[in-house]
């Protein structure tokens, strides 16, 4: 059943004006088995000894056809739930920050009903009347998405007075036609301190693999309805106050990459494209770039250590090589090793079904180590550290905003690594990989420091910078990734002949590249 609206022009605002917070931290779990979770968290030492709860929840959310709520980062649903005979309705409208993070402190309103019909009148007054001050938009409402689930619930209460609910929802978003899978876990701090959930969450991760979930249910549905939830989440540079301290703006540009980095990671352990290999490597380069650009600023010695994640980042390395490799190397190539030889072309054959092999093998590893508790812990531990950034920044220095302004703080920065740049591409030489290699490295670094830092940089300058760091990685790069082409043949065995081919193809392209 699809609840009605009341449109009623003359009904009035009654719901209180207190502003009620929800702190929650979500998880998602990456399984492909997710009836087997409850049953993994129920053995967990934390829940064993107490009794779950078991709830079915149908969520209909509203929203204007142009999707004004959502823009401004509010969600409103209509929850049914109890005895399918006598159902009970819930109107929840909830505000959150321009922040996206897993942990989330966001106001709530909840307001039982007694149909499913939305009410007006069960709005909060003051955030409600920002959105719709003339109060046309109320009968604009209409129901865009559905979220349907079975939520099992576990309540920890901690000896420090900390109180937890452990909700684990498994089922389903849909959107018109369109049905995504749903699985995971929902901390939210009922009494006590917010570190709480931390608490509780990294028990939990001892014995299940957990990912930092940055998307709402209510941002899935609508990315849902656009096709796109699927699509790889691309990098989106925060556009920083020029009066913000650098602790938070590190909070702000380092929690931006992690998002990048987790919401693919989970992308990819059901999607096949190459491009979910691709973009959580990006999304980690940037978080390590922003983490050294920024180590002055924040307390990196209070840092979780990243020696869990190294497996799934060394498979990910070797799986974006034979995706490159597959992709964008070899293709262009083929022709002009094989010439119409049928041995060469029973080489080439031979190296593709090699190579499509090796990728299927590496994308179970990847996988396989998703589902490493180990790994899900440090990112929760991640999670926890970046939270408290901005209460936990280093003492200033000569740098910092306490000495220099911010703008200027943040060209120093910049053109430091455009000098080392220029240092470094003056003296490589073409026949020396690995000062080419290095020469790479800078020049990423200097696109993620300008893409960082721009809003508080002067805009040409910055763009020119950016535009010649750009064009140097990509000119390199090139040869790397021939380079590396040629190693993982050569790990496959392939045959030796197509190897020195494209060992030549990179020497002469080394050579007649500018520098």
């Amino acid at each position: 059943m699809v609840p009605t609206l009341l449109t009623n022009p003359n009904m009035k605002h009654r719901a209180p004006d207190p502003d009620p917070q929800e702190t929650e931290l979500k998880l998602a779990v990456p399984t492909t088995q997710p009836e087997e979770l409850a049953r993994l968290l129920g053995r967990n030492p934390l829940l064993a000894r107490r009794k779950p709860q078991r709830l079915q929840l149908h969520n209909v959310y509203y929203d204007t056809p142009d999707q004004v709520l959502h823009h401004r980062r509010c969600a409103l649903r209509v929850r049914r739930y109890g005895d399918p005979a006598h159902p009970q309705w819930v109107q929840t409208f909830k505000t959150t920050s321009q922040e996206d993070s897993a942990l989330s402190q966001r106001g709530e309103w909840e307001v039982p009903l007694a149909t499913s019909d939305l009410r007006l009148d069960a709005l909060p007054v003051k955030p409600w009347a920002k959105i719709d001050p003339d109060g046309t938009l109320f009968e604009r409402l209409r129901p865009c998405f559905e979220t349907q689930f079975t939520r099992t619930v576990w309540t920890v209460r901690r000896r420090d007075g900390s109180t937890v609910e452990v909700a684990l929802d498994i089922g389903e978003v849909v959107a018109g036609d369109k049905r995504a899978p749903l699985c995971e876990l929902e901390f939210e701090l009922i009494a006590g301190r917010p570190q709480a959930l931390f608490e509780v969450a990294t028990r939990i991760a001892a014995t299940v693999s957990l990912v930092p979930a940055s998307r709402s249910k209510a941002q899935r549905g609508f990315l849902l309805g656009a096709g796109t939830l699927e699509a790889p989440l691309l990098a989106r540079p925060t556009m920083l106050p020029t009066n913000i301290a650098l602790a938070s703006a590190a909070k702000l540009v380092l929690s931006e990459s992690f998002g990048q980095f987790c919401t693919n990671l989970l992308l990819l352990y059901s999607n096949d494209d190459p491009e979910l290999i691709h973009q959580p490597r990006v999304g980690w380069r940037r978080f390590k770039s922003a983490r050294r650009l920024l180590r002055k600023s924040i307390a990196v010695d209070l840092a979780p250590s990243l020696e869990a994640l190294r497996p799934v980042l060394s498979f990910l390395g070797e799986l974006r090589d034979i995706d490159v490799a597959r992709g964008e190397i070899l293709p262009p190539l083929e022709q002009s090793f094989v010439g119409g030889d049928a041995q060469r072309e029973l080489a080439w054959t031979a190296m593709d079904h090699a190579l499509s092999s090796n990728a299927d093998q590496q994308r179970r590893a990847v996988r396989y180590a998703l589902e490493a508790p180990q790994l899900g812990a440090t990112l929760v531990a991640l999670t926890q550290w970046l939270s408290g950034l901005g209460a936990t920044s280093a003492q200033p220095d000569a740098t910092s905003p306490a000495a220099v302004t911010r703008r200027k703080w943040a060209r120093q920065q910049v053109g430091r690594i455009q000098t080392r740049l220029e240092k470094a591409t003056a003296t490589a030489q073409a026949a020396e990989p690995e000062q080419l290699h290095q020469v790479r490295i800078l020049a990423k670094r200097m696109r993620y420091a300008i893409e960082a830092l721009q809003s508080l940089l002067p805009g040409k300058k910055a763009g020119r910078w950016h535009r010649q760091a750009s064009q140097q990685q990509k000119s390199i790069g090139w040869t790397r990734d021939i380079e590396q082409t040629c190693t993982v043949l050569q790990r496959l065995e392939a045959d030796a002949g197509l190897i020195e081919f494209l060992r030549g193809v990179a020497a002469e392209r080394t050579r007649s590249q500018p520098h």
